[in-house]
């Protein structure tokens, strides 16, 4: 049973969560002394404090006492799901007086032996950062004290101010390749889209990417490419990629053009980079795609009242082999109100231990034509890309009804 505590107590260990002090210590640490002292002022066995990878919408482990290996293996959970899904996904505290396994939660709270747990939500103004949970090795029901001092260390860690920047950035190489993805889709008229970017679990970084930018002309640019390899020089490669390609879709009206010129800057800059991109140009009253692959998976196309498929377009060279033996082709094909087109990396579909076709009639039956993030949620759930091998990057665009 826990230790009560009388009110001076709890106001001097009040005081030491909103010490002054905290500020001047560095992210890290400031993450792991508010955990000691959590875990002292709630007498409890466990605490843990997962940020939120906006891109992945998943919850990423980030500090812990009494579940290291929460931290260690990567433990990554999407929002909505386990236990700190869900205190993610209200943003508000949820308690369990007695866990079992079927409560859903994470397998390494149950073999720690945890029986009982509160998680809060920490947040910055009105945005999401992460979840802070504590855990009790004995059965104990947490009351509206323990809920309110658990806050109080949550609106604590979130006003650290360092947080939000630092979240998941415990490699700078990470850091580099996040920043060249889109912190925020832009809102075009006419489509609603939703992304997905998830690191390899092995890796920790890659060159996937994808972008979308408007053109002079109204047209909506839509690119998802893989720079092969990993570490830092396949995100540096990804990021001169991604610039090239932005400015030869200012200068060509054809995607197939565009990655025409692209492969030769590819071939003579990047010698020794193999990359596979798909750029696609929506029109600018959104009815129609002209679509190019230069050895990137074909998209899934959605229409409404019928079955998904993938896009009729013939996949072309990868970019940096030299010499093709024709020209870059592109393929025009109908964009119908309601219909999602899905772009995706060979992440979300490979698997060792089966054929990449099975992955992709698998992936065609589960995207159908409906809202751009319940198609990216869906897909990215199915696939169990919570701890991939590989990087994955997943785009929808819809166009509005």
């Amino acid at each position: 049973m826990p230790r009560r505590i009388n009110d001076d107590e709890r106001i001097r260990r009040f005081e030491a969560v909103t010490d002054a002090a905290l500020s001047r210590l560095d992210a890290a640490d400031l993450l792991d002394e508010l955990l000691d002292r959590v875990r002292d002022l709630l007498d409890v066995d466990t605490a843990a404090i997962l940020l939120l990878d906006v891109h992945a919408q998943q919850l990423v482990a980030t500090a812990a006492k009494g579940l290291e290996d929460e931290v260690r293996a990567g433990f990554r959970v999407a929002v909505g799901r386990g236990f700190a899904g869900r205190v993610a996904a209200g943003r508000r505290p949820v308690r369990i007086a007695d866990l079992t396994p079927d409560d859903g939660v994470n397998p390494i709270l149950v073999q720690k032996g945890i029986r009982s747990l509160l998680g809060v939500p920490i947040m910055v103004g009105t945005d999401l950062v992460g979840v802070l949970h504590v855990g009790s090795l004995t059965p104990r029901r947490f009351g509206a004290d323990d809920v309110r001092l658990l806050q109080l260390v949550a609106d604590r860690a979130g006003l650290a101010g360092r947080l939000r920047a630092d979240k998941l950035d415990h490699a700078a190489a990470l850091a580099v390749q996040r920043s060249l993805l889109p912190a925020r889709l832009p809102e075009i008229p006419g489509v609603q889209m939703a992304a997905r970017y998830v690191p390899g679990h092995a890796f920790g970084i890659g060159g996937d990417w994808y972008d979308v930018f408007t053109l002079p002309t109204g047209d909506l640019g839509v690119v998802i490419g893989d720079v092969s390899g990993h570490g830092l020089a396949s995100a540096v490669v990804m990021g001169r990629i991604r610039s090239a390609l932005r400015a030869y879709a200012l200068i060509c009206d054809d995607p197939a053009e565009a990655l025409t010129l692209l492969n030769r800057k590819v071939q003579h800059f990047e010698a020794g980079s193999l990359t596979t991109a798909l750029y696609a140009m929506i029109s600018p009253n959104r009815d129609r795609i002209v679509l190019s692959s230069a050895g990137h998976l074909r998209p899934v196309l959605a229409r409404p009242g019928a079955p998904a498929e993938l896009a009729g377009i013939p996949v072309d060279p990868p970019l940096g082999v030299g010499r093709t033996p024709r020209p870059r082709r592109s393929t025009t094909l109908d964009f119908p109100p309601g219909a999602v087109l899905l772009c995706y990396t060979d992440g979300l579909i490979e698997r060792r231990d089966q054929v990449i076709d099975r992955g992709l009639g698998h992936l065609t039956e589960l995207v159908q034509a409906e809202n751009a993030e319940t198609v990216c949620a869906t897909v990215m759930s199915a696939a169990g890309t919570e701890q991939p091998g590989d990087d994955v990057a997943v785009l929808a665009v819809r166009r509005h009804p």
